[in-house]
């Protein structure tokens, strides 16, 4: 039997030494654990697949079904303008540079070097000595911690992705919201401009009436503060709207002349029923509409990343395996002659023991496991959230849909109520006091079927963005097709 060479006896006793303390690690979550953590079960009354594919063009399509035609073109100006979305973009950057540095430190490092050196020792003449070589370092990943930090730096980037997403979800729900304010407000200021020019008309009438003795002066002045109330209403309907637009043109970043002149363009696509036939019914909300929120799929990825942390921490407690190499050449001038050659090292192979930290790592470990658990928490909120979200946005739809045909007859009703108060009174069998209070009563009903319609559109908008971007209506995607998928959604911010 041939003797093993001492240099190896140090290797073996080194790397032993590593292995054998590997056992003092903290009991860090498991990776089955944090998958295990990491399911969500979506209630069993949903099921869909994917919205519009992280696509701000399929994202703009998605508003084109609501019939309005100026909506996705403001959705897109907004999209292309967001701040937010910008930040949004900085943070995947940041991501993509945190990852490439992790992967990074997986790999040996590798540099080059060049040195001259001109020196002149006693009794020697002077000598120079060039030298150039590649030298290289690498800390072995015996216990994994630096795999660990790659992995997490990974979905660390998948969840800054998943959050451009968000945003730009979010920031088109925002824009929708604000542009059917307005429509709504345009509706509702036409409804109040009838109502003024009735009732100056019938000031001005009663003025006239007052002046000829025929009608009391106490009438007349009904009549004046009817008028002005009504104008007082118009304005702040008008002063409303206003704001609205200034709104859209904070979003959108289009110059205001020319988002009037399309508001305007575009008005006889926006009557209160624009989009009856196009707006989904409930039956087509999905099962699975949890799993592709971007706040659900970031937060499952957060928990595997804690996971992954805590045990890249928890390897700092153990010991480490470095090995450094270089490889040259050299050449030397000395009294008119020169010596060349060929230099290299392997090591030293060095093994460094943690001994005292006064419990650093360990605290460090401690944290970083209570951060596992956060996370845990996390989901569970978010999910939670993301249900009660999806059923309120269902509850006011259902609210809005059952109330709607009492609330259009009620509208009908006062509104034929006036029409014969009106010529009751123009016949001299109705007081103006009549006429006022039926022509209230109709501006209210009125203004009740414009607040419904708003209140539908609303909780449309709401269930889109509870829906983490609305839905295709293409055939349902099992839940363990889109687990086994990891819950990748395509992501990628426009360049």
């Amino acid at each position: 039997m041939s003797l093993i060479k001492p240099h190896r006896w140090i290797g073996m006793a080194l790397l032993g030494l590593a292995v054998g303390l590997t056992g003092c690690a903290n009991n860090v979550p498991s990776r089955q654990d944090a998958q295990t953590a990491s399911v969500v079960q979506p209630p069993a009354t949903w099921q869909t697949s994917l919205p519009h594919g992280g696509s701000t063009a399929t994202l703009a399509s998605w508003w084109a079904q609501l019939g309005d035609p100026l909506l996705p073109e403001l959705v897109d100006a907004a999209q292309q303008r967001s701040a937010t979305l910008a930040a949004a973009r900085t943070r995947i950057a940041q991501a993509r540079a945190t990852l490439t540095g992790a992967q990074a430190n997986v790999l040996p490092g590798v540099n080059a070097t060049a040195q001259a050196t001109r020196a002149k020792s006693l009794g020697t003449p002077p000598a120079t000595s060039l030298s150039a070589g590649v030298q290289a370092a690498w800390e072995i990943d015996l216990l994994g911690g630096n795999s660990a930090n790659r992995d997490a730096a990974q979905l660390r980037f998948e969840s800054a992705q998943l959050g451009w997403h968000e945003a730009r979800v979010s920031l088109a729900a925002e824009t929708a919201s604000t542009y059917y304010s307005l429509r709504q407000c345009e509706n509702a200021l036409l409804v109040t401009q009838n109502d003024t020019a009735s009732r100056l008309e019938t000031a001005r009438l009663n003025k006239l009436t007052a002046n000829a003795g025929l009608t009391a002066p106490a009438t007349a002045a009904l009549a004046r503060a009817s008028a002005a109330d009504a104008s007082s209403s118009l304005r702040a309907s008008q002063a409303q709207c206003s704001v609205l637009v200034k709104v859209l043109v904070q979003l959108s970043g289009l110059e205001e002349p020319v988002l009037r002149q399309k508001l305007l363009a575009k008005k006889a696509a926006a009557s209160i029923e624009y989009a009856q036939a196009a707006l989904f019914s409930i039956a087509n909300v999905p099962a699975q509409v949890l799993l592709q929120r971007p706040d659900i799929a970031t937060a499952q990825r957060s928990i595997t990343a804690a996971q992954l942390e805590a045990r890249a921490v928890d390897a700092r407690r153990l010991p480490s395996i470095s090995l450094n190499g270089s490889i040259g050449g050299a050449r030397i001038y000395t009294g008119g002659g020169a010596t060349s050659g060929t230099t290299w090292s392997l090591g030293p192979l060095a093994v460094t023991v943690p001994l005292l930290d006064y419990g650093r790592n360990a605290a460090n470990t401690a944290a970083a496991i209570a951060a596992y658990d956060e996370a845990v928490v996390t989901l569970r909120a978010k999910v939670a959230q993301a249900v009660r979200e999806v059923e309120e946005a269902l509850v006011n739809l259902d609210s809005v849909a059952a109330r709607r045909s009492d609330v259009q007859a009620a509208a009908v009703g006062y509104k034929e109520s006036l029409d014969a108060t009106q010529a009751r009174y123009k016949a001299g069998l109705a007081s103006l006091v009549e006429l006022e209070d039926a022509r209230r009563i109709a501006l209210q009903s009125q203004q009740n079927q414009l607040g419904l319609e708003r209140e539908r559109i609303s909780a449309w908008i709401a269930l889109y963005r509870a829906a983490g971007g609305g839905w295709n209506g293409q055939p349902d995607v099992p839940a363990a097709s889109l687990q086994s998928a990891g819950l990748v959604h395509n992501t990628q911010p426009a360049p």
